[in-house]
């Protein structure tokens, strides 16, 4: 019990620390924490009233103003991005401009006072002195953004892996599955009384099928070659199940760059699964599938289209279908966020489906 409730206490800091929930009450924390800081220094009690006060506002707002500029503008466009050397020099850049900022609000305040004050003191010695005082008390937020990064990217990395975990199972359930091998093995005993040439083409790519669902498809990336060899075999086999279906598959990449095009493996199965389930026509008519793969600049274009009987109601499993779309959508979320973009759209005779995603080369010697 004691574990549990630790547990439950790290968690709520966790929470605190990173959900936009909290921001005001964690920005209202930082406030307070640098206002008790500083109205208990040394550099605050040993003045007079009321310079004692002017002095606690210009170092509590000039602390607040470095510590936002560091939080949102340093760290995110230089620390975050690798530039260490040059957010350290422009960090230690802010603070010494922001003592000199410091130094002439307070003088302008109370000129006599001041220049009895920096008779005693070394003028340098205190932009030394301040420096050294600032930048640790500023560090504390590029430590608290830092925590608040790495935390989320943990999160993202678990979530993601959870659902390519359950993608995977789902697959092995749905796609590998003992009806779908029978209904293949009897379509080739009967190519193989018939046309053994294409029997033969059909074990083939019911290999290839089944080699990429066990071994490639457990790849963190695979060339996209090996993508659109999965979705052909798949679609041709689907050919043998189906009378009346037409299948085109397209590209308008050079064959020397497909191979060397990196993704994630099944980006584009549940959108080709969600096709030939909706593409079924019950009157007996040709159903249409279309798939074109092309690029856009630094973007991989995938479009899916299927015809639709209006008299076909596919059944609503969600365990199937709808969980599917539900987990490569979420998917997509955590592996590129706002540099992809997914548009589905559907008539009463039409299912179109426009993905763009960034993709990666790779040379492969």
């Amino acid at each position: 019990m004691e574990y549990n409730t630790q547990e439950v206490r790290n968690s709520w800091i966790i929470r605190f620390i990173i959900d936009t929930d909290y921001r005001i009450l964690r920005h209202f924390v930082l406030l307070s924490g640098i206002l008790a800081v500083i109205a208990f220094s040394r550099e605050i009690t040993e003045y007079p009233s009321p310079y004692h006060y002017y002095r606690l506002a210009c170092i509590c707002g000039s602390i607040i103003t470095m510590s936002y500029i560091n939080m949102y503008f340093l760290v995110p466009q230089f620390f975050f991005k690798g530039r260490y050397l040059l957010y350290l020099f422009l960090l230690v850049l802010l603070v010494i401009a922001w003592l000199m900022i410091i130094g002439g609000l307070l003088s302008a305040y109370s000129p006599e006072y001041i220049v009895i004050r920096h008779q005693h003191e070394d003028h340098m010695r205190g932009y030394y002195e301040g420096t050294v005082i600032l930048l640790p008390i500023i560090l504390v937020t590029t430590m608290i953004k830092l925590f608040q990064r790495w935390t989320i990217d943990t999160e993202r990395i678990n979530e993601l892996n959870n659902i390519t975990l359950t993608m995977e199972l789902n697959e092995l359930r749905n796609q590998i599955n003992p009806h779908f091998l029978f209904n293949m093995l009897n379509g080739i005993k009967a190519l193989v009384r018939t046309d053994v040439d294409k029997a033969t083409t059909v074990i083939l790519q019911l290999s290839e099928f089944l080699r990429y669902q066990l071994y490639e498809n457990n790849e963190i990336k695979i060339p996209l070659k090996s993508e659109i060899d999965f979705l052909s075999n798949f679609l041709e086999l689907e050919k043998i199940r189906r009378d009346n279906l037409s299948v085109t598959l397209s590209t308008t990449i050079d064959p020397s760059v497909i191979n060397n095009m990196l993704l994630p493996p099944s980006l584009f199965t549940i959108f080709v699964e969600n096709a030939v389930k909706h593409s079924i026509n019950i009157s007996g008519a040709q159903s249409n599938i279309a798939i074109r793969i092309e690029t856009d600049e630094t973007l991989l274009c995938f479009y899916c289209y299927n015809s639709i009987d209006p008299d076909y109601i596919p059944s609503n499993d969600k365990k199937k279908g709808g969980l599917g779309l539900v987990n490569i959508k979420r998917r997509l979320d955590l592996l590129y966020g706002k540099a992809h973009s997914l548009t589905i759209t559907h008539t009463k005779s039409a299912y179109n489906v426009t993905l763009k995603i960034p993709y990666e080369l790779y040379s492969i010697r």
